[in-house]
């Protein structure tokens, strides 16, 4: 079992912005990282993914706005969000995992508020 810590969220003004981290023991083992959000009433999104290789991959809301990044040595993934909007409110989630169809390891996620 891996247990995944995601912190750096918060209330934030539209055009601010957010650095979140999540605290991954053993990510250098997992090929794919990736952080996704979920709104209430919708399903959960995918955000943005990192490999191993690295290769980034980014939903089309957050091209050119966030940038996902890994640090194996610390254990950390991250996701600087830059130019916020009202619409990236939700709760994001980080996630490990070897192969794409795998539904990997969780953790319990960290709130996102941006107020216009």
């Amino acid at each position: 079992q891996v247990q995944l810590v995601e912190s750096g969220g918060g209330l934030v003004q539209t055009g601010g912005s957010l650095r979140l981290s999540c605290a991954a023991p053993g990510i250098r083992g997992f090929n794919i990282v990736g952080w996704y959000r979920q709104t209430p009433g919708r399903q959960r999104e995918l955000v943005a993914t990192i490999t191993s290789g690295p290769t980034t991959s980014y939903a089309g809301f957050a091209k050119g706005r966030f940038t996902i990044s890994r640090d194996n040595a610390k254990n950390t993934i991250y996701l600087q969000m830059n130019s916020l909007k009202p619409e990236d409110t939700a709760v994001y989630y980080c996630n490990v995992k070897d192969v794409s169809w795998d539904s990997g390891y969780w953790g319990q996620g960290t709130q996102v508020t941006v107020s216009s």
